[in-house]
């Protein structure tokens, strides 16, 4: 083992991005090392963050990089700036010897200053086509560490390292199918569909599949999001099979249960679901930059472990008949075909960067 590090991940902004920083944290920890991680003001980060009361947080006010012809630039470059000095005074404070971003918008504060500071800096970026802030991010970075093989074209003057993106330790031994619905209040011996709309503009989607799934053999987990609970909790009523959630703080169990999902294509859901070979239809959320759902969806068709689909293409019938002809065989083999995708050693491989 190499000498004690003290190491800041910064991982917050969106559960993409703070979960596989929480897996690298369990790891450094696990080696001996000292982590900080920094997450962002939003109440997903504290919401999320609360059940690893082993691991350090700390917020730093990071925010989004507008349009650069916005008038909202002004202010965003002066908070910047203030953000930068604030985790400058993090990193002297812990006497930080390596800053990792996790990607996304809270990365570039922590790993700037780390630079200019004289450490040793990484970024980690998840998707097949790697972020606008990820791209700035690179400039400063030691190396990037990418989730995907395909994420290394975009990023040609860097040192690109391949680890796979990390998942947190509750994932490593899910519990039984039995144990999982127990968990969830679900029936054991009816077929699961898990739902994660997620939480940026996924009403459509939403409804769809409550539509679509109704008059089925099927139960549905639906986690719909904070901001569209109530509305679809309404919609369904008391419907038999079918539960709504707002967050799911038991995803573990919820994989378990499940035998099928449809889901949006962020990284850090494909990740979890290769890693627990949970086979799916992905709608992509058709605002992301650059599309880079639509590029991590086709890795995964490709491999023939999951259906893509456009949102415009998506309606009752196609959930309806989805779910008439996904027999045990189907499902079977799309879950091995997800499982191969699967790098069950990316957070042993990043803490292995880490350590230079």
């Amino acid at each position: 083992m190499s000498d004690p590090l003290k190491v800041i991940i910064a991982c917050g902004g969106t559960g993409g991005h703070l979960f596989p920083g929480i897996a690298v944290a369990q790891e450094l920890k696990s080696r001996g090392h000292e982590v900080l991680l920094l997450i962002s003001e939003k109440e997903v980060d504290a919401q999320a963050s609360e059940k690893y009361s082993d691991l350090r947080f700390e917020t730093v006010n990071a925010i989004a990089k507008p349009p650069t012809f916005s008038l909202k630039m002004v202010s965003f470059l002066w908070r910047l700036r203030n953000t930068i000095k604030h985790c400058g005074s993090i990193i002297d404070r812990e006497k930080a010897d390596v800053v990792l971003g996790m990607g996304g918008f809270t990365s570039f504060p922590p790993v700037y200053a780390g630079a200019k500071k004289g450490l040793r800096t990484y970024v980690h970026d998840s998707n097949a086509i790697p972020g606008r802030s990820n791209r700035m991010t690179a400039k400063r970075c030691t190396a990037v560490l990418v989730g995907i093989e395909e994420a290394a074209e975009f990023l040609p003057d860097s040192t690109v390292i391949l680890t796979g993106t990390p998942v947190r330790e509750e994932m490593e031994k899910l519990p039984t199918r039995t144990e999982g619905c127990q968990a969830l209040g679900l029936d054991p011996e009816k077929k699961t569909l898990l739902v994660m709309g997620g939480s940026q503009g996924a009403q459509h989607l939403n409804d769809v599949v409550a539509q679509g799934s109704e008059g089925t053999a099927w139960q549905v987990l639906h986690l719909a999001g904070q901001a569209d609970f109530d509305r679809l909790t309404a919609q369904v009523g008391d419907r038999p099979n079918y539960q709504v959630l707002a967050f799911c703080d038991q995803m573990a169990a919820a994989y378990a249960a499940s035998d099928f999902c449809v889901a949006r294509s962020g990284a850090s859901s494909l990740t979890e679901l290769s890693h627990v070979g949970l086979p799916a239809l992905l709608i992509p959320y058709p605002h992301a930059a650059d599309d880079h759902q639509t590029a991590n969806a086709v890795v995964y068709e490709r491999a023939q472990a999951a259906v893509l689909m456009k949102q415009e293409d998506l309606d009752a019938d196609t959930i309806r008949e989805m779910l008439r002809d996904l027999d045990t065989e189907i499902i079977l083999k799309m879950s091995q075909a997800m499982k191969s995708l699967s790098e069950p050693e990316a957070a042993s491989q990043i803490a292995t960067v880490i350590e230079g």
